[in-house]
């Protein structure tokens, strides 16, 4: 994004010492350098990233290509809430499930040719139960046809920068070219947590699928750490014989959410033991100061031709800054750079500036894309008269 040169046109540019104190950890170890730790020594790859700023704080050949079996299903879910944000769903809706639907192997909830199930419903058997049958039933509702919906897939991957990752189906089900990498999947992690609502379902330990009916399900989640490690609430387990045992998994604590992914793991058992091990060390480690809340109005932009003549600007999720245990804020500086005036129209989308934030040294450690609070369409041609004839009345 280009900056402004014009000082005397351009919007605020703060630049600004974090003041709010923290308290050192006492006798706190200093994090250990990267390159002489492997949290996880048995996994093909792995990484460990931090929520809000993205920060990766452990990797393991993260960018290598490798099949992701049901881990595939975090994209699935993530278009899924994206069409509920949209409002192209409800989870109210009915879903009915086609033959082919029905016809998926390996984990599924059993879904019978031409039975309904609410769309909350699949999203349950997809989180919680791994449904491969829910998934593909999913997929045909959104759009049309499984094929249709993978296309789908491998488009928000190119979007969110997945440079790894293809998709063939909806589940994860053994395929050729069906592959993806620790790194992608953290970033299609990271992006499905946007939605505050999932976890409500990845962090369920057990529920039941048609509990009012004389053929109920009983649902248990394939992520046991959801259970027995401190603040698991998601996201998504993945087994094949070719893919071994995978795990996309987030924790949060103390306003702190970290993202671990292990993949091409011998067993379940070491698969959840490395995860612990690599949370545990976030948590140890590391700590955030909150800058942002999700929604919070950064300032206000001009808006050339539009609608309205100004819009406020966003942050689209929590912005936080991340440090070392016992580290001061005070050693950061964050900086705001907006686009002075933006035209006409523009949608919610639409990045329209930066949030810098950098150390003592001045690197940039973080960067976070700000957008318009809503959609400004352009004013017609009268609009736009009668307002710069206001404008001049004004001036006289």
């Amino acid at each position: 994004m280009k900056r402004t040169l014009n000082l005397g046109l351009s919007v605020l540019i703060t630049c600004v010492a974090f003041f709010s104190p923290m308290a050192a950890a006492a006798n706190e170890k200093p994090a250990p350098d990267q390159k002489e730790m492997n949290f996880a020594p048995h996994a093909t790859s792995a990484i460990l990233m931090e929520a809000d700023t993205g920060t990766v704080l452990f990797e393991k050949n993260a960018h290598e290509k490798l099949p992701p079996a049901s881990i595939t299903k975090v994209m699935t879910l993530l278009l899924i809430m994206e069409a509920l944000d949209r409002g192209e769903i409800k989870l109210t809706d009915k879903v009915r499930t086609s033959e082919r639907a029905a016809s998926m192997g390996g984990s599924q909830i059993f879904l019978q040719p031409g039975e309904e199930m609410t769309v909350e419903d699949m999203i349950k058997g997809i989180a919680i139960a791994s449904g491969n049958d829910a998934s593909v039933a999913m997929a045909e509702h959104l759009a049309g046809t499984e094929e249709a919906f993978v296309a789908r897939m491998n488009e928000r991957a190119k979007q969110l920068g997945m440079k790894n990752t293809h998709f063939v189906n909806s589940n994860g089900l053994p395929a050729p070219n069906h592959y993806s990498s620790a790194m992608d999947i953290a970033i299609m992690s990271r992006e499905l947590l946007k939605h505050e609502l999932i976890t409500k379902y990845t962090g369920t330990y057990q529920d039941y699928l048609r509990k009012d009916t004389d053929n109920p399900f009983w649902l248990v989640n394939t992520n046991r750490l959801v259970r027995f490690y401190e603040g698991v609430d998601g996201l998504k387990t993945g087994y094949t014989s070719e893919a071994k045992y995978c795990l996309t998994a987030t924790a949060k604590r103390n306003n702190m959410r970290v993202i671990a992914v292990v993949m091409g793991e011998p067993d379940t058992k070491t698969r959840n033991a490395e995860v612990a091990t690599l949370f545990t060390y976030a948590f140890t480690h590391f700590q955030v100061q909150p800058v942002y809340k999700k929604g919070e109005v950064v300032q206000p932009i001009t808006v050339d031709k539009g609608k309205l003549p100004q819009v406020n600007v966003i942050t689209p999720q929590a912005v936080s800054l991340l440090m070392k245990r016992g580290e001061s804020p005070d050693h950061y500086t964050r900086e705001v750079v907006l686009n002075q005036t933006v035209n006409a129209p523009i949608s919610k989308d639409q990045v329209v500036g930066h949030i810098f934030i950098r150390n003592k040294e001045g690197k940039e450690v973080s960067r976070i894309d700000l957008y318009p609070e809503q959609s400004i369409e352009k004013a017609g041609m009268w609009e736009i008269l009668k307002r710069t004839t206001k404008h001049v009345l004004i001036g006289y």
